[in-house]
Formats: structure tokens, C-alpha cells, sequence
């Protein structure tokens, strides 16, 4: 004989008749709260006896049968949806409504539901409560945070429930306000406007369902739809606490990199110039790398979606058009390659290998620039990054394409990236032929304004982007030999260059070309030597730069460039010896300019 169990019955309103077209739902829960029951149709349960309880009724069914009937909550199940980003809303709503889920939704995402004839409990229908302070509040209520935070396995959070006639919400699906996209869409956007669209009521909900993930789904993220769906299926191939771990996750890091742009946004609206003295980073993963800087290393690429790197350009936003998946040091060096390209106004041609450039030259004719740029150091160009800061066009990728190596006019180049700012389709068509696996980007050039980070053990240095052009700084001789415009200009190119190397770095150019370059050495002479160098004869009249200033004059660093009849050198100035360089130049009948501006990269 079946055992038997008293459950409370509260019956709907009365009405004419209950039609199996027409279910009315009634709600069930155990005397003894072993478990919770799901909606049942009343006709379905055949009670043994029953009594009057003043409009609840206590039938006797077989435990067997309450079992069955296990659910999560004291009512039917319930998905809450208020959404900003409404992509996805119609598959969502349907397919909720057909797994048996009642949806409550918020003003905008409920109209939305009730066009398409799906049905919808609206919010204040729930709270009974209306919308106030124009939408500021709205879900900040009992009967929302109540029925998301109440811990199905605790008899008293299940009791306060019942008590206060709160529903049990199962699924939370919650986006947020579009304040990024407010405050980044245009400058004149007016304070007013976007503290407007700070969500309050929407991070408040998906924190709360976030927290009780074992007991509430959440879902931030229209792309995780269809996977929801699948799993409340039962054809999930994720195990659920996992499944809802992952999405917990999800929810916490959308509202933390949403507080993150306001918390930024804010720090703007003070007066300070200083860095903020707390501020978090927001980067979202593109890809997972093959491996790191060596195949041990475990890595990955990210984005930075920080409110100051808005609009700023960059490798980190580039479109690949073709070849291989980009490295870890593909992205080092590409970033390098494009940093450098950028800063010139004129038709530049940029060679860089391991994040140094080897080859620059600007010239009207592009063709004509990346020959130069690849004389100036053949041998390291090969297996490099080539970037452009002007379209390539058919010609200039034939060129890529058949250009052989100065060194012996036989050897095709070999790249691993082709970077410009635009490609023509018969360029693009063309470069694509050259390899399979060169990749070639598209990107938009770096402005101006960028921060940059640097991590350290347990740390990271924060510091403006180094944007000063020649342009911006004034070539000041101190020598008695003047240079000419010739030279200054010759120096301006070859500082423009040299702000690109990494330390020690010197650079000698002529005629808007590098000739050689050193650059990483611990000492400033033997860059010196390395780039006198590649330069060879034609280092005579050239101009020189320096990344920094000469500590030494006499038999050291300065000495050699004059005895190379170097044309004129630039550097920042600074040293306390900086009048023993001026005296050699004097002696050696070389022009020398200061900028008072260093150009250190380490």
C-alpha cells in the first residue's frame, strides 16, 4: 500500500470549469518539506480526501506522486528578463514559454515579448508596485531579490517565501544600460546624459543571481542563449553546478568591467591630472596563442577595452586578411612595426625584426621606400614584419612579391606580416599570392593620447605613450659649425627613427632613409659601432641620433662618430660633460644639436 502525505493545496480563483485546453495551475507543497512541488494541473491529482481549510484545501496522495512532482520553487518555474541589448529576444521568450517557465519582464524587454504574442508577467505585476523616479526603480524589490537570493536547500529562506507570498525566480537573463557605448559614441555627450545610463537595478539583480548560481541561472550574454535553452533540455554537454559556475563568472565579470568604464568615466569628470590612485583594466580575450614568447608558455591575446583606448587604433584592433594565426611575438612585433609607421606624415616603409626597426625610409614612390628601407639591413629584414603607413596597391605588392634580397639579388624575401593602414583588391589579391602563411593586416593608425603598461614582479608602471615628434621639439645648435636645413632635416628623420629603438639606440640617416642602426647595447659605443656599421661609406655627412645623451666625449662614443665625418649629431643634452661633446664636434668640424628631449625604450 502506498505511503501517504498531507500537502496544502492553494487553489486558484474559481471559475466555471477547469478544461485540459485551459490548465489552471495550482501550487503544492509538503507538509513535511522533504521537497519543493512544480505547478500542477489539479485534475491531474485524484484526492483521497479533502477538507476545508477557508479556501485552501488538504488532499492525501501518495508520496510517490508528491516525489514526482519536485521542483525548485514554491510556484511555477520563473525566468526574469530585462534587457537593454533585446538581439535574441524572440527565440529566448518562445523557447522558455515552451519549456513550461512563466516570464517576468521590464517595460521595454515585456513590450517587445507581448509583440511577438509571447506572454509576459510584467514586473509591477509582480511586485505590485509601479515604476518610479522615471525607471530608477523598478526591480529593487523583495519580491525580485527575495524570490532570486532564497537558498532552495534552507527550510527558513523557503519558509520567508511562503511567508511574505514571494515566487522563487529560477533564471535571471540581464544585460545592462549601454553606458559605454554612450560615452564613447561622442564627445558631447553631456554629463546628465550618461550618469542616465548607469544601471543600478540591472547589476543589483544579476549580483544577486550570480550569487545563488546553484539554485538561479544567469545569463548576461545574448551569444548564450541557445546553449541555456539546450541545457535546461537536458542536452547540456557541460556537468550543471559547472555549467552554472560558468555562467556566475560571466555575470561578475560583466558587471565588473561595467563598473569599471564608470569608475573611469568618473575619474575623468574631476578636475585631477593625475593617474587614479585605484583603477581596474577591462580586456576581453580575441584568441588563445599557440604558445608564448617560447613554446613552453602557455598564452593569450586580449583587448584592451578600457574608455582611453577608444578610437586610438592599433595592432590590437587590425583586421587579418590572411595567413597564419598571429604568435605572441608576431603581435610584439607587428605593434613595434606599427607604432613606428604611424608617426610619419610622409609615404613611409617601416622593416622591423625582434621589435627593432632595421629599415626605414619615406619616399613619394612606396616601391621606391621599401627597397631603401630593406637596404638598410637585408640580412635582419628577412623573416620580418614590413608595414606601410599609406594603401598598398598592386604595384607595391608585385614589388614584395619579387624584390630579391640586396645581399646577393637572388633570394626571395621572406616576411611573417605585411601591415597598412588599406590594401586595393588587386593588392590584397596580389600580396595573397606571395605565401600562404604571410599574414596580412589592416589597421588604423595609432593616434595620439594612449597610456601604456608595463607589468613587474607583483606590479605594473603606468606612464603617458612617448608622442612627441620632431615637430614638436626644438633642434637647438650648440656647436660652432651650424648645420644646414639639409641636416636638421636628415636629424629629424633620424630622431623620428631612433625613438623606436630600444636602447642604447643610435641611428644614421640621410636623404629620408635609415643607413644603420644599433640598438640594445649596454654601452652607447658599440651601438655606435654596430650602426657605423650597416651604414658603411655612406655614413659621411649623415646626421646622427641619439637616443639619450653622451656620458663620455673624448675617445668614446662622440669622438667616433666625428672621426666617421658623421655631418651632425642630435641628441637630448644633459650630461655634465655635454661641453667636452661640444669641444670634439668643434675640433672635428661637426654640427651638433640638443632637443632636451630623451628618448629611452627598454
Amino acid at each position: 500500500m502506498a505511503i501517504m502525505s498531507f500537502l496544502r493545496l492553494k487553489l486558484p480563483a474559481p471559475s466555471s470549469s477547469f478544461s485540459s485546453s485551459a490548465r489552471e495551475l495550482c501550487y503544492l507543497e509538503l507538509r513535511n518539506p522533504i521537497t519543493r512541488l512544480q505547478p500542477v494541473d489539479p485534475l491531474s491529482i485524484k484526492a483521497l480526501s479533502t477538507r476545508s481549510m477557508g479556501g485552501e484545501q488538504t488532499v492525501a496522495i501518495s508520496t510517490e506522486a508528491a516525489i514526482q512532482y519536485n521542483a525548485s520553487a514554491l510556484g511555477s518555474k520563473k525566468a526574469l528578463i530585462s534587457l537593454s541589448n533585446k538581439a535574441k529576444l524572440e527565440f529566448l521568450g518562445k523557447s522558455l514559454i515552451d519549456l513550461g517557465y512563466t516570464i517576468v519582464s521590464t517595460g521595454g524587454t515585456a513590450e517587445v515579448l507581448e509583440t511577438a504574442n509571447i506572454p509576459v508577467q510584467k514586473v509591477e505585476e509582480l511586485t505590485e508596485f509601479p515604476e518610479m523616479l522615471d525607471g530608477r526603480v523598478k526591480t529593487l524589490h523583495p519580491k525580485v531579490h527575495g524570490g532570486i537570493l532564497a537558498r532552495r536547500d534552507l527550510e527558513t529562506h523557503m519558509e520567508a517565501l511562503e511567508k511574505f507570498n514571494i515566487d522563487a525566480i529560477d533564471i535571471v537573463i540581464v544585460n545592462l544600460y549601454p553606458f559605454y557605448e554612450t560615452v564613447t559614441a561622442s564627445k558631447d555627450v553631456s554629463f546628465d546624459t550618461s550618469v542616465e545610463k548607469i544601471d543600478i537595478g540591472g547589476p543589483t539583480m544579476i549580483r544577486a543571481a550570480a550569487k545563488n548560481h546553484k539554485d538561479v541561472l544567469v545569463v548576461v550574454d545574448p551569444e548564450d542563449y541557445e546553449l541555456l535553452i539546450e541545457h535546461l533540455q537536458g542536452k547540456g554537454a557541460m556537468d550543471d553546478q559547472m555549467f552554472r559556475r560558468r555562467l556566475a563568472w560571466k555575470a561578475f565579470q560583466h558587471v565588473a568591467a561595467y563598473d569599471s568604464a564608470v569608475a573611469e568615466w568618473f575619474w575623468k569628470q574631476t578636475d585631477s591630472d593625475e593617474f587614479a590612485p585605484s583603477f581596474t583594466v577591462h580586456l576581453e580575450r580575441v584568441s588563445s596563442l599557440r604558445y608564448g614568447e617560447n613554446p613552453h608558455q602557455k598564452a593569450a591575446f586580449y583587448v584592451d577595452k578600457s574608455l582611453s583606448d577608444v578610437n586610438l587604433g592599433g595592432i590590437a584592433t587590425a583586421i587579418q586578411h590572411h595567413g597564419k594565426e598571429m604568435s605572441y611575438n608576431n603581435y610584439l612585433d607587428a605593434d613595434a612595426a606599427w607604432n613606428c609607421a604611424s608617426e610619419f606624415s610622409l609615404p613611409t616603409c617601416v622593416i622591423v625584426k625582434h621589435t627593432n626597426p632595421c629599415g626605414v625610409a619615406s619616399r613619394d614612390n612606396l616601391v621606391d621606400a621599401y627597397k631603401l628601407a630593406l637596404e638598410a639591413d637585408p640580412v635582419s629584414a628577412f623573416g620580418g614584419i614590413v608595414a606601410f603607413n599609406v594603401e598598398v596597391d598592386e604595384v607595391l605588392a608585385k614589388a614584395l612579391r619579387e624584390v630579391r634580397s640586396p645581399t646577393d639579388g637572388e633570394t626571395r624575401m621572406f616576411y611573417e606580416i605585411v601591415i597598412a593602414p588599406g590594401y586595393t583588391s588587386k593588392g590584397l589579391e596580389v600580396l595573397k599570392g606571395k605565401s600562404k602563411t604571410l599574414r596580412i593586416l589592416e589597421a588604423k593608425k595609432n593616434e595620439r593620447g594612449r597610456r601604456t603598461l608595463r607589468q613587474v614582479g607583483g606590479g605594473w608602471l603606468v606612464q603617458e605613450a612617448d608622442d612627441l615628434i620632431p615637430d614638436n621639439l626644438k633642434f637647438e645648435s650648440v656647436t660652432e659649425k651650424a648645420p644646414t636645413d639639409k641636416q636638421i632635416k636628415d636629424a629629424k628623420f633620424a630622431w623620428l627613427c631612433v625613438k623606436h629603438v630600444k636602447s642604447n639606440a643610435i641611428v644614421i640617416a640621410k636623404d629620408n632613409r635609415m643607413l644603420g642602426m644599433g640598438s640594445g647595447q649596454p654601452n652607447r659605443v658599440k651601438s655606435l659601432q654596430i650602426a657605423l656599421e650597416k651604414a658603411g661609406k655612406e655614413a659621411e655627412g649623415a646626421a646622427l641620433a641619439s637616443d639619450a645623451f653622451f656620458p663620455f666625449a673624448w675617445n668614446d662614443a662622440v669622438e667616433d662618430a666625428c672621426k666617421a665625418k658623421i655631418g651632425v649629431i642630435a641628441q637630448p643634452g644633459g650630461s655634465m660633460r655635454d661641453g667636452d661633446a661640444i669641444d670634439c664636434c668643434n675640433k672635428y668640424g661637426v654640427s651638433m644639436v640638443m632637443t632636451g628631449i630623451r628618448h629611452f625604450r627598454h
